[in-house]
């Protein structure tokens, strides 16, 4: 024999009663022997305790129990319903009039659920010429006196079972009510939520069944709740104490006593979708599965209650003493963890007994309370479990440090005695993002990388095409998967959660809308996206002060905005305590050589302790050509600086990479990556523009260049013969005090140098160290353009994918 259950939203009306008469319909013609075992339809349970709710308070509950009634009958005019509605009728009219009810009352009317919906299968079971037998198993499974969650009497039960199948078998197929029982003395009783698989379980091991079939809305049983977890995978196979774990943690599709009977006679049990006929589900059986992690778990509806006080250090049965207290009023504890300096104690409770709990345990401890050994029993009420199936414990830093990242701090944390399973209790608001940033790092699946991109110019908007285009290439090759959720200018942005796509650029403007920094940081929250990173790609000294924000709402910085790091220097050091406190990380190579790795090699060097005792170098593309090309070429200096305009080089206003300061911004940046306290204002500057040409509209400027041509010739030809221009960065002195000496100038080197020797727009730089001595660390290179900025850009977006 095999046993069938299906769940609520299996026998909802329409199509999922459509489906699980044809599911029994084809294995009768298959001549299966088969028993079927149903909870109450649809939503009827959580219905039916909204109803109960509503006429304690003495509030109109007639309008929602009468489309209940609607529900249940409707298209069904061949059932009599009438004598469990009267009872419906009866009970909520009284508990109205009364204002209270009782756990046996609750009982009464939350089972005549599962009896509409074994009336109702039965008759179109009749209708459609098969034997059917309705089955009310109050008449089969006898219980303790513990309404609301009933433990069954084996004894008593197994005897009534055998019994009725005796007489009704065959051919004949029991339509069998779950999640209800009775009492001894013929009272109904519940076997708690989800009862209905325990029920079904109980008659698979009195009967010696085959198999235990659960049929849900899903394929199976999935690494993590899949309405939670987009990425969830099915699991095929389950040993039945990994099943048994999932259950007590949790899942939803089982029940926490479920697998229990089951193991006694080794009966295997199949997940089923009653929708999809052709997948096979999930078999759990005594088997052994391979190790390793199978599935996250959760539970809800928990509160968190914590016992603290100095005075209870080194007591001796303070732990018997609070799980007594709570056992003799039928209390259970679920997830423990202690303290011990200053000593505490936390524990998980189902949410609706946590004020019973803390009220029991006041009175237990008043004694102590008043000699001040203890200081608090508290309840933290919005809280979940989340638990990790064969998580060892050796692995468990990956999936605790990503949480830590993502700003998710557990309140409570344990792990079984075999040391394969690993529970978290989390805040209830952060669950769904803590569930996928564990997800992403424990099974084989992409990591999600959550972008904000601010600004889509020139360098913005040809990473966002970067992105789009090898994103893909970079999931298979890196599992890493990257979503642009948003893209902004300074006025308009574009948000979509599931990331956007090629056509970003027409969807700005079209729906592209107004926002602010805290609105995005909401919509990131609202849609619990994890490992967020946010893109500066402006040039805008008012889009830094949002920095912080990020920071502390979670996001890691990319910038190729120079600003944020050549501010004042107190600013510069906030932003680092910030993205200490916050566990966050702030990459920036493209402020300083485009795509060149200079920042990053500066770095390593000054932590591994070498000296660095100079840097200097060409930092500018655009002046690197300028100059490159004045020096060997017979051509006046504004055609020149004309030719870098029209490629792009410069900024549309020449002056802002004339002046001198955008070399000088760079020159700051690795100054302070060396832990040089300089501001802006130490930098010697050498202006290349003339005075009177300092001044007015760029347009202006534009038609002026041809005066620049008689300073530049000069230059040129005072110099010494086999030399060159180069506009340099100097910072020099000595570097370990707390500032340096910062230089930006013209200067003429001899064509055989390193400087003299850059070709093109490239960038150079050449690192002097206390070891290399006069025998720089040369770096050399694109330095500028929009394409190799994107590309810096994208370098370290996918460095902090993997760093997470």
């Amino acid at each position: 024999m095999k046993i069938l259950k299906f769940g609520g939203k299996s026998l909802a009306n329409g199509k999922g009663i459509e489906a699980v008469i044809n599911i029994i319909e084809n294995k009768v013609k298959n001549r299966e022997d088969i028993t079927v075992v149903l909870s109450a339809r649809g939503n009827a349970t959580d219905e039916l305790e909204e109803i109960l709710d509503k006429a304690v308070k003495n509030q109109e509950y007639q309008g929602q129990l009468e489309a209940f009634k609607e529900y249940q009958a409707s298209d069904f005019s061949g059932v009599d319903f009438t004598k469990e509605f009267e009872t419906l009728d009866k009970l909520f009219e009284g508990v109205s009039l009364l204002g209270d009810y009782s756990k046996r009352i609750k009982d009464q009317i939350l089972s005549q659920g599962e009896v509409i919906s074994a009336k109702l299968i039965t008759q179109i079971l009749k209708e459609k010429n098969i034997k059917a037998h309705f089955t009310d198993s109050r008449e089969l499974i006898i219980t303790d006196g513990q309404f609301g969650d009933a433990q069954p009497l084996d004894k008593l039960s197994k005897e009534n079972v055998i019994n009725h199948f005796q007489k009704y078998n065959g051919d004949t197929v029991n339509i069998v009510t779950g999640f209800i029982a009775s009492n001894t003395k013929n009272e109904t009783t519940t076997l708690g939520r989800n009862g209905s698989n325990y029920t079904a379980s109980l008659l698979a091991n009195y009967l010696e069944a085959e198999e235990l079939q659960s049929f849900t809305h899903v394929n199976g049983i999935y690494t993590a709740n899949p309405d939670l977890v987009p990425e969830a995978k099915k699991i095929e196979k389950l040993s039945f104490t990994e099943a048994n774990e999932l259950a007590y943690f949790g899942a939803n599709i089982l029940h926490a006593k479920t697998i229990i009977p089951l193991i006694e006679k080794n009966i295997p049990l199949r997940i089923l979708n009653t929708f999809d006929h052709e997948n096979q589900g999930t078999l759990i059986t005594g088997e052994a599965s391979e190790k390793g992690i199978k599935s996250l778990s959760v539970l809800e509806n928990v509160a968190l209650i914590n016992l603290e006080g100095r005075g209870l250090l080194g007591r001796v049965g303070v732990d018997a003493r609070i799980f007594k207290a709570l056992a003799n009023k039928n209390i259970s504890v679920s997830i423990i963890s202690q303290g011990s300096s200053e000593r505490g104690i936390g524990f998980v409770v189902e949410a609706d007994k946590a004020k019973e709990a803390k009220s029991i345990l006041e009175q237990e401890f008043e004694s102590d309370f008043y000699k001040r050994d203890v200081s608090g029993i508290t309840i933290e009420e919005a809280v979940s479990v989340i638990s990790i199936i064969g998580q060892d414990l050796s692995t468990f830093h990956k999936p605790y440090n990503a949480l830590i990242k993502n700003q998710v701090v557990p309140l409570l944390f344990n792990n079984t005695v075999t040391g394969k399973n690993v529970s978290l209790v989390v805040r209830k608001e952060q669950l769904h993002r803590a569930l996928n940033v564990i997800h992403g790092e424990i099974f084989e699946i992409s990591k999600k990388i959550n972008i904000a991109i601010f600004g889509h110019g020139l360098v913005g908007g040809t990473l966002v095409d970067q992105i789009l285009k090898s994103r893909e290439q970079i999931e298979s090759r890196k599992k890493i998967k990257l979503n642009i959720f948003a893209i902004a200018n300074s006025s308009k942005i574009l948000l979509n959660a599931n990331g956007v796509d090629q056509n970003w650029k027409n969807d700005i403007t079209k729906k592209g809308v107004s926002y602010t920094i805290n609105e995005v940081i909401k919509f990131a929250d609202d849609n619990h996206l994890e490992n967020l990173i946010a893109i500066d790609n402006t040039a805008s000294q008012k889009f830094t002060e949002n920095y912080i924000s990020l920071v502390e709402s979670g996001f890691d910085l990319v910038s190729s905005n120079k600003v944020a790091n050549t501010l004042s220097f107190d600013f510069y050091k906030k932003i680092r305590i910030k993205l200490e406190e916050n566990q966050k990380q702030y990459l920036y190579e493209t402020n300083v050589g485009a795509g060149l790795p200079l920042i990053d090699t500066i770095k390593l060097l000054h932590l591994s302790g070498e000296n660095i005792t100079r840097i200097k170098g060409v930092f500018s593309g655009s002046l690197s050509y300028l100059f490159n090309t004045f020096s060997v070429e017979e051509r006046p200096f504004s055609e020149v600086l004309q030719e870098a305009i029209d490629k792009g080089y410069t900024e549309p206003d020449p002056r802002e990479d004339l002046c001198g300061n955008d070399v000088g911004r760079k020159l700051l940046i690795l100054a302070r990556e060396l832990d040089l306290s300089n501001e802006f204002e130490d930098i010697n500057i050498h202006n290349l523009i003339p005075e009177p040409l300092r001044k007015g509209e760029s347009k202006e400027f534009l038609e002026k260049l041809t005066e620049l041509d008689k300073v530049y010739e000069k230059v040129k030809q005072e110099q010494n013969p086999d030399h060159v221009l180069r506009y340099i960065g100097d910072l020099w002195g000595d570097l370990s005090q707390e500032k340096g000496n910062l230089d930006v100038k013209l200067v003429s080197v001899p064509k055989s140098s390193a400087l003299g020797q850059v070709k093109g727009s490239d960038s150079i730089f050449e690192i002097y160290t206390e070891s290399y001595g006069d025998q720089p660390i040369v770096i050399q290179g694109a330095g500028a353009g929009a394409a190799v900025t994107a590309r810096g850009v994208f370098g370290d977006i996918l460095r902090l994918a993997e760093r997470g």
